[in-house]
C-alpha cells in the first residue's frame, strides 16, 4: 500500500471511530466482572523514566539507542494507532513529561482522537504528576507542586475524564508515608506499588496482606490511603512478555505445527491460579509492560487479543477465569466494590531490600550535590513564583521562564533524578537543565524587583556560586552594592547574611540609614585552594538582617581612620597556649574543643550540657553501588587529630578544622542563633585502594537513646524508628546490619532520653541511623567505584559542601516548635539580590502584601499565579499534634490585597474543587466493621468558598496540627 493510501485509511479509521465510540469515562467506563471467577485485570503499560541511562530528550527521540532502546514519541504514537482498532483495548500513561511534549506537535486531527480516547476512560492517565517522583529524597512541597504541574496540564487539555484516581508508584525504591498522604489529601482514591522488601513481601503474600489501609498521618485523623503491592513486578509476568523488547514466545495460533495455544494458556492460568491464592478477592491485577515498551505496541495488542480470546473460551468448558483489558483505577473499583475489609498500615517502607545483602540505602546520599542543588532550584522557584505575583508579571516570556522552571523542578523530583542513581551523562544533562531554568527564571525575579522597589535600573543579579563563597558581583568589590532579600516565609524573619567581599572595611546601612554591625570574616583556606575558584574575594562580610517580604541593605568601602567600622576577628591557635581545651562562646552557646584532638568535646545550649564528640568515618565495600549502600566491614574512624584555628568575633565564632587531606569543617556559632552549624567539605575522596567509600560523620552523646531514633517523612511528620525492628515483618540483617538501619532523612533527625533531645538538620537529602545507644551516624557524601558513583569534576574527584546544623534542648512538651521554625528558615532562607547604586534612598520597597498577622505556625507553602486570572494559594500548620493544635485565622485582608474578586477551596493540587472530591471509603480489618454498600469519603470540612462582596467573616480559615488548605483566588 502507497503512503498516501496509509494516510487515507487512518483517516477512514479515524472518522468512523470518532463518530460511533461511546464517551463514558471514570469508573463508568470499567469493563463488566464476572462474579463468580477470577477477574484477570490485564494493564498495558510502559515505564517512561524521565531520564535515566539515556537524557530525558534521548529517551523521548529514541536516540542512542545503543544506550537503552527507548523511543517515548513512537510509544504513544503506536498506542493511540492501536487502540483505535478495538474498544475493548486500555492503556494508562503515568508521565505527563513525556506526554506533554509528544500532545504539542500533535495534528488537530490526532488531538480529537485522544481526547476521544481519554472520554472513554481508554487512555487513562494514571499518577498523571510530571514524573514518577522519588518517595526517599524529596520535599514535600517539591512533590506538591510537580503534581499541581502535571494535573493542571491534563485538567486544562481534556478536562475531568483525564484526571487520575490512582497513584502508580511502580519504580520508587521504597515508599514514603507522607507521599500517601499526598495522594490521599489531592483526592486520590488508591495506590500501587512494585518495590518491597523482600521479607516484608514474603510475609505478606503469606498473610494475605499485600493490599493494605494505609494511615498516612499521626496528626490527622481519618486520613488512610488504599495501598496495594503488584505480585511480580510491573515489568515482570513471567513468560508474557509480547514487546520486542523481549524473547518471550508469542501466541501461535491457526493451522501451524508451531500452535502453543495450549500450552501458553495453560502457562498464563496456573500462574493466575498462583497469584489469586495471595489476594483477598477474586480480582488480580496483571501489569503488561515495562521499562519504555510498546514502541511496536501491534505486537503487545495483537498477542494480548489471543491471551484474551482464548482464556475466555474456556469459560464454556467451565474454566473459572475472566480475562479482560482494565486498568489500575478499575481494578481499584472492583475491590471497592467487592464490600472487604483490609489489613492496616500504619509506618513506610524503609528502606527497602530486594534480597538479603542489598539494602537501597545508597541513593538516600548519591550526588550529594545534585541534591542540593535541586533544594537551590526550588529555593528560586518558591521565589519567583511569590514575586511575580506581586508584581503581577504577565508577559508571554515571563510566563514561559516562570513554567519552565516548574517543569524542570518537575524533572527533578523523578525517581532516578534527586536520588542519584542516573548515568553520569544524564546528571550532567540534569545540571544543563536545572542551570537554564534557574537562570531564566532569575531574569523574572529581576523584573519583579524592579517593580516592587524603587530601583528601575538595578541589576538584582543571583550569585549561584556562593555555594563555595565566591559571587562574580563582588569580586571585583562591594563598595557602592546593594544587597536586595526577598524572604520567602509569612513572617518577618531575622538571618545572618554571608557575602563574599575583599579584605577591606565596610559599613552596612538599612534601608532607614541605621548602620548595622558587621564583620568580615576569612574563607576556610581548604575553599580557597578549590581549583578553578577566583580568588579575588578571600573574606566574608557577615551582618544580621531583617525582613518582612523584601528588604534592602546598602554596602559601602570606608577606610581604616573612619569610625564605626566592621568589627574585627580575632585569630586564635589553640596550640600556641598553655591550655587543655579552647571554649568558643556566646550569648546562647558554648562549645568546648578538646586542644589535642581538636575535636568537639562538649556543647551547652538552651540550659542543656551534653559531651558530644564529632568523629569522621569511612566504610570500605567494593559492592555498593548508586542505589545500595553495602558495608564491607566496620566503619574505619578517622583517627587522627584535626588542626584547628578559632576566628572569634561579636557577631560571629568559627572553628576551622583539618580533618584530613580530603575533608574539612568550619564550626559556626551566630549571636542570638540557637543553633550549632557545621559546614563540611569532603572530597576527592581517595581511590587508591580501588573500593568504594561511604563516608559519613558520626555524633556520640551520653544521650541513652535506647535504640529509638526519629527521622522526617519528606520534610513533614516525624516517624519513630527503632533500630533493628520494621513494624509488620522480621527484617534480615545478617549480612547487613548497618545499612539495614539507615533512613531517609529530608531535613532532621533526632534522638531523645527522659531529659535530654540532640537534633540534626541538614540541607538536603541524605541518611542517617543510630547504631548504638548514644551514637549518632549520618551521611554526608558517598562514593564510589564504577560509572554511576565515582562522579568528577575537572578532570578529579568530586568535592562536595555542605552544613548541618545541631541543636541540643531539654525534652519538655511542645519544645519541638523550635525545629520545625529552623527547617522552614533553613530550607526557604532569604534569597540574596545584587546591584550597584550610590543612592540609598533607591533602596526603599514599596507595599506589597503582608502576611505577618497570620499565627506563628501557618507556612505560606504556596503563593503563585495559576491562571491569566487567578492565583494560587497554600497556608500548612506545620506543628504536629504534639507541638501545636486547631488553630483559625482570616484571610480577607489577604485576600483584598491580592485583588481577590472570588476565592475557592481545591484539593491539595489546586486542580479540583474540595466540594467534589469524593474518595473510596475502605474498611480495615482491626476496626470489626465489614461493610455493607460501598461507601466514600469526603472533605472533613466545609469548603471555603466566598467573593468580595461576603462579610469577613466567610474568609476564615482553620488549620489543624499538619493541615494544609489550598485556595484559587480569581482576580480582576
Amino acid at each position: 500500500m502507497t503512503y498516501l493510501g496509509r494516510i487515507f485509511l487512518l483517516t477512514i479509521i479515524l472518522v468512523v471511530f470518532l463518530k460511533h465510540s461511546k464517551a463514558v469515562c471514570g469508573y463508568e467506563s470499567c469493563p463488566a466482572t464476572k462474579a463468580n471467577m477470577v477477574n484477570i485485570h490485564l494493564v498495558p503499560h510502559s515505564h517512561n523514566d524521565v531520564g535515566w541511562l539515556k537524557t530525558v530528550d534521548q529517551s523521548y527521540y529514541g536516540y542512542k539507542n545503543a544506550i537503552h532502546h527507548a523511543g517515548v514519541q513512537y510509544i504513544l504514537d503506536n498506542v493511540v494507532s492501536e487502540l483505535i482498532k478495538d474498544p475493548n483495548r486500555r492503556f494508562i500513561q503515568v508521565e505527563t513529561a513525556y506526554f506533554a511534549k509528544w500532545w504539542k506537535v500533535q495534528s488537530e486531527t490526532m488531538k480529537k482522537v485522544v481526547t476521544k480516547l481519554v472520554n472513554e476512560g481508554r487512555f487513562e492517565f494514571t499518577g498523571g504528576a510530571w514524573s514518577m517522583n522519588d518517595e526517599a529524597d524529596v520535599n514535600y512541597q517539591g512533590v506538591i507542586d510537580q503534581f499541581t504541574v502535571g494535573l493542571k496540564f491534563l485538567n486544562e487539555t481534556f478536562g475531568a475524564c483525564a484526571r487520575p484516581r490512582v497513584g502508580w508508584q511502580i519504580d520508587t525504591f521504597g515508599h514514603s508515608r507522607e507521599q500517601a498522604s499526598i495522594f490521599a489529601h489531592m483526592g486520590y482514591d488508591g495506590q500501587f506499588f512494585s518495590r518491597m522488601d523482600h521479607n516484608d513481601k514474603d510475609t505478606r503474600l503469606n498473610n494475605l496482606t499485600m493490599e493494605m489501609i494505609w494511615d498516612t498521618s499521626e496528626s490527622m485523623s481519618g486520613v488512610n490511603l488504599f495501598s496495594g503491592m503488584l505480585y511480580n513486578f510491573y515489568s515482570d509476568t513471567p513468560g508474557f512478555c509480547f514487546d520486542v523488547l523481549c524473547t518471550d514466545e508469542p501466541i501461535i495460533d491457526g493451522k501451524s505445527n508451531e500452535n502453543n495455544v495450549k500450552e501458553r494458556i495453560d502457562g498464563f492460568i496456573s500462574y493466575a491460579k498462583e497469584m489469586s491464592e495471595h489476594y483477598l478477592t477474586n480480582h488480580i491485577m496483571v501489569p503488561m509492560g515495562g521499562d519504555f515498551q510498546y514502541e511496536d505496541a501491534r505486537v503487545n495488542y495483537k498477542n494480548m487479543d489471543k491471551l484474551i480470546k482464548y482464556i475466555n473460551e474456556r469459560q464454556t468448558s467451565g474454566s473459572a477465569y475472566n480475562i479482560f483489558y482494565s486498568t489500575p483505577s478499575c481494578y481499584l473499583n472492583s475491590l471497592h466494590q467487592s464490600l472487604q475489609s483490609w489489613p492496616n498500615k500504619t509506618q513506610d517502607f524503609f528502606p527497602y531490600a530486594h534480597e538479603r545483602n542489598s539494602f537501597w540505602a545508597g541513593f538516600f546520599t548519591s550526588r550529594p550535590t545534585q541534591k542540593r542543588f535541586e533544594r537551590d532550584g526550588n529555593h528560586m522557584l518558591q521565589v519567583v513564583k511569590q514575586l511575580s505575583v506581586f508584581a503581577n508579571l504577565t508577559s508571554e516570556q515571563q510566563n514561559k521562564d516562570l513554567e519552565y522552571l516548574r517543569q524542570i523542578m518537575g524533572v527533578m523530583q523523578h525517581h532516578d533524578a534527586i536520588t542519584g542513581t542516573e548515568r553520569q551523562a544524564v546528571s550532567d544533562d540534569y545540571d544543563r537543565l536545572m542551570y537554564d531554568a534557574i537562570v531564566g527564571a532569575s531574569n523574572n525575579a529581576r523584573d519583579a524587583l524592579r517593580i516592587l522597589t524603587n530601583m528601575p535600573n538595578g541589576e538584582f543579579e543571583s550569585c549561584l556560586r556562593l555555594n563555595i563563597s565566591e559571587c562574580a558581583f563582588t569580586k571585583d568589590g562591594a563598595d557602592n552594592v546593594v544587597v536586595t532579600l526577598f524572604n520567602p516565609l509569612a513572617h518577618t524573619s531575622s538571618q545572618y547574611v554571608r557575602i563574599p567581599v575583599k579584605e577591606e572595611n565596610y559599613q552596612v546601612i538599612d534601608e532607614k540609614g541605621n548602620q548595622v554591625p558587621s564583620e568580615v570574616v576569612p574563607v576556610a583556606r581548604q575553599v580557597l585552594a578549590l581549583e578553578y575558584r577566583p580568588n579575588d574575594t578571600q573574606h566574608e562580610l557577615v551582618f544580621k538582617a531583617t525582613a518582612n517580604k523584601i528588604a534592602s541593605y546598602y554596602i559601602k568601602k570606608v577606610v581604616s581612620s573612619e569610625s564605626n567600622l566592621t568589627s574585627s576577628i580575632k585569630k586564635i591557635s589553640p596550640r600556641e597556649i598553655d591550655e587543655s581545651e579552647t571554649v568558643v562562646e556566646n550569648s546562647l552557646v558554648k562549645l568546648v574543643i578538646e586542644n589535642k584532638t581538636g575535636r568537639l568535646k562538649l556543647v551547652e545550649m538552651n540550659g542543656v550540657s551534653e559531651k558530644i564528640v564529632q568523629n569522621f568515618g569511612v566504610y570500605k565495600t567494593n559492592t555498593s553501588c548508586a542505589y545500595t549502600f553495602r558495608q564491607d566491614g566496620d566503619i574505619q574512624i578517622l583517627e587522627d587529630d584535626f588542626e584547628f584555628t578559632v576566628y572569634e568575633g561579636a557577631l560571629v565564632k568559627e572553628v576551622h578544622q583539618q580533618v584530613n587531606e580530603w575533608i574539612s569543617q568550619v564550626i559556626r556559632i551566630y549571636e542570638g542563633v540557637n543553633r550549632v552549624e557545621f559546614e563540611w567539605m569532603v572530597g576527592p575522596i581517595p581511590i587508591d585502594d580501588q573500593l568504594g567509600s561511604e563516608f559519613v560523620t558520626n555524633f556520640k552523646s551520653g544521650i541513652s537513646s535506647n535504640g529509638v531514633f526519629y527521622t522526617d517523612s519528606n520534610g513533614r511528620e516525624l516517624m519513630k524508628r527503632e533500630r533493628n525492628l520494621r513494624e509488620d515483618f522480621v527484617s534480615d540483617l545478617s549480612r547487613q546490619p548497618v545499612s539495614g538501619n539507615f533512613y531517609p532523612v529530608t531535613s532532621r533527625i533526632a534522638l531523645q532520653d527522659d531529659n535530654k533531645r540532640m537534633v540534626l538538620l541538614n540541607d538536603r537529602s541524605q541518611g542517617g541511623a543510630s547504631l548504638e545507644d548514644g551514637r549518632r551516624h549520618l551521611f554526608n557524601d558517598g562514593g564510589g567505584v564504577g560509572e554511576p558513583l565515582n562522579e568528577t569534576q575537572y578532570g578529579k574527584g568530586l568535592i562536595a559542601r555542605g552544613k548541618l546544623y545541631l541543636v541540643l534542648d531539654s525534652v519538655k512538651e511542645g519544645d519541638t516548635v523550635k525545629e520545625r521554625e529552623a527547617e522552614k528558615e533553613l530550607f526557604l532562607p532569604f534569597f540574596k539580590f545584587f546591584s550597584r547604586t550610590s543612592d540609598l534612598e533607591k533602596a526603599t520597597t514599596k507595599t506589597i502584601p503582608d502576611f505577618n498577622e497570620l499565627p506563628q505556625s501557618v507556612h505560606l507553602l504556596t503563593l503563585e499565579s495559576f491562571t491569566e486570572n487567578e492565583i494560587l494559594l497554600r497556608f500548612e500548620n506545620f506543628l504536629d499534634i504534639s507541638e501545636g493544635k486547631l488553630i483559625s485565622f482570616n484571610i480577607r485582608d489577604i485576600f483584598d490585597s491580592l485583588g481577590g474578586i472570588a476565592i475557592r477551596e481545591t484539593t491539595l493540587d489546586g486542580n479540583m474543587p474540595l466540594n467534589e472530591m469524593k474518595r473510596f471509603k475502605f474498611h480495615a480489618q482491626e476496626s470489626g466493621n465489614m461493610p455493607s454498600v460501598v461507601e466514600y469519603s469526603t472533605a472533613q470540612h466545609k469548603s471555603l468558598e466566598a467573593e468580595n462582596s461576603d462579610e469577613a467573616s466567610m474568609f476564615t480559615v482553620s488549620l489543624y496540627p499538619m493541615q494544609i488548605r489550598t485556595f484559587i483566588i480569581k482576580t480582576e
